[in-house]
């Protein structure tokens, strides 16, 4: 099997992931921004490994299978960071509903998808605004809440923000889940199925 650009790039993603736990934890100064810098240059080559598959056509089987995996192991792992070391109190509880939230969503959609491909019905749903807004706010409070997980006294303000900006994430999680499962509740009800583009748009 020949791996081609795209798919190193996932591969890279995923090979952060280790690194950004490291650095989260290894308390160096600076160590807070630099773990956000690796994330956020995860961030940059899940867009960009898409935008080269797309614009050189270099797309494969194994990227495609990859790139959601990398995906959501990016964000789950990230999450996990930031639960565990905000332990207690109602903010620990909210940061932990949010992630439940989150990554719950995940993990649904994903085994629904795998369903309505193995019926040959993935085109019934297509990729919509909600669902790219979704993303652009969950890895923007990602990025806050990895600066400011310390939360000293001085970054309160800005570390409110973020989990402010976590929360509207999980509130549109939740509706573009529901987004999605509309357009695909007539095929788990039962009715017969739609041809591929008459189904409503939904989100990645």
């Amino acid at each position: 099997m020949r791996i081609n650009l795209p798919t190193w790039l996932t591969l890279f993603r995923v090979a952060l992931l280790p690194v950004m736990v490291v650095v989260f934890y290894w308390k160096f100064p600076g160590h807070n921004i630099t773990a956000a810098v690796v994330f956020l240059l995860a961030a940059i080559t899940d867009w960009l490994d898409g935008y080269l598959a797309r614009r050189l056509n270099l797309t494969s089987a194994f990227g495609a299978f990859l790139d959601p995996v990398a995906d959501k192991l990016m964000v789950a792992v990230t999450l996990f960071l930031l639960v565990e070391s905000h332990r207690g109190g109602w903010p620990g509880i909210l940061m932990a509903v949010t992630a439940a939230i989150i990554v719950g969503r995940e993990i649904s959609i994903s085994a629904l998808r795998e369903w309505m491909a193995e019926i040959g019905m993935r085109a019934t749903v297509k990729v919509a605004f909600v669902g790219k807004l979704k993303t652009v706010m969950q890895m923007i409070a990602l990025v806050v809440l990895i600066v400011q997980h310390e939360k000293s006294a001085e970054a309160l303000r800005l570390y409110h923000i973020g989990e402010g900006l976590l929360v509207i994430a999980g509130v549109l999680t939740i509706w573009s889940g529901l987004h999605y499962l509309r357009a695909a509740w007539p095929i788990l009800r039962g009715d017969p199925p739609k041809q591929p583009g008459e189904g409503m748009d939904a989100e990645a």
